[in-house]
């Protein structure tokens, strides 16, 4: 029987080797490990400095409908170590679970996570995206932190990067080679996640954080949606208007899937049948 869209989870204790989060919650069988920005960036920023290896990851409705398409795509975010709810629907689904949560995206959590590793003097690499972005977002990171954030690489894979080729292999030697511990992936999902649980699956003891388009944001090649429709859970209005041909299928894919975990799944459950 498929897991109940949002369960709670029982409090457990971290591992002591690996600080492993217990899970808060879950949507559509998927845990939510970190309840919010804050949280988010102390984990991710004490395990990096303990010199641990791990995924990062932004669970939204986008990434719900992809795994439950993609053997792939769910054994890469199965080795995923903290998962934040990333998108109103997914903290909102979350919240039933564990009141505390809330929304904390990629892109929330790029610039907090190079001002903390700046601060602990832990280098970074970017990888994904383009060259130009890259060089613009490693500047613009730098101003943020007065030139104490050291970048130890960036690299801007080619089109049609395979994140389970011998090139992303030969990546990961480069990125394990730089001294980084943290590693901020934008190739979008699911290949930056694919290609974290790579890496994962290689020992590297670096943190891996998929932040989607944050670095594009930074750079100024895309514009992010104001606050005041990001805080009130419509900043996927303005990706669609912005972007409406690229984004009008996978947004109806992410509706479609919104109404099953909160009008089908439910009514499944009192009847006890499995399935979407």
């Amino acid at each position: 029987m498929r897991p109940s869209a949002v369960a709670a989870q029982s409090p457990a204790p971290a591992h002591p080797e690996t600080s492993e989060p217990a899970p808060l919650a879950r949507v559509d069988g998927w845990p939510i490990t970190l309840a919010d920005l804050a949280q988010a960036v102390t984990g991710i920023i004490s395990a990096a400095e303990r010199g641990e290896g791990f995924s990062a990851v932004t669970l939204n409705l986008d990434h719900l409908v992809k795994l439950r398409r993609s053997d792939t795509f769910r054994r890469a975010y199965a080795k995923a170590r903290f998962v934040t709810a990333d998108g109103a629907p997914v903290a909102h689904l979350a919240r039933t679970g564990c009141p505390s949560i809330e929304r904390a995206t990629g892109a929330d959590l790029v610039v907090p996570l190079a001002a903390a590793a700046a601060r602990r003097g832990l280098p970074i690499f970017l990888f994904g995206s383009t060259a130009d972005v890259l060089g613009k977002a490693g500047r613009d990171l730098a101003q943020r932190t007065e030139g104490t954030l050291a970048i130890a690489g960036t690299e801007a894979p080619p089109i049609g990067f395979d994140p389970e080729s011998a090139e992303a292999d030969a990546a990961l030697d480069r990125i394990a080679a730089s001294g980084a511990r943290l590693c901020f992936l934008a190739l979008g999902a699911p290949k930056q996640e694919i290609f974290a649980a790579r890496a994962m699956s290689r020992g590297m003891k670096i943190g891996f954080v998929s932040v989607g388009a944050a670095l594009d944001f930074i750079a100024g090649a895309q514009i992010r949606a104001p606050e005041t429709l990001r805080d009130s859970g419509l900043e996927w209005v303005w990706r669609l208007a912005t972007n409406p041909r690229r984004l009008a299928m996978r947004y109806t894919q992410c509706a479609m899937l919104l109404a099953d975990l909160t009008l089908l799944a439910p009514v499944r459950q009192r009847l006890g049948l499995g399935g979407p």
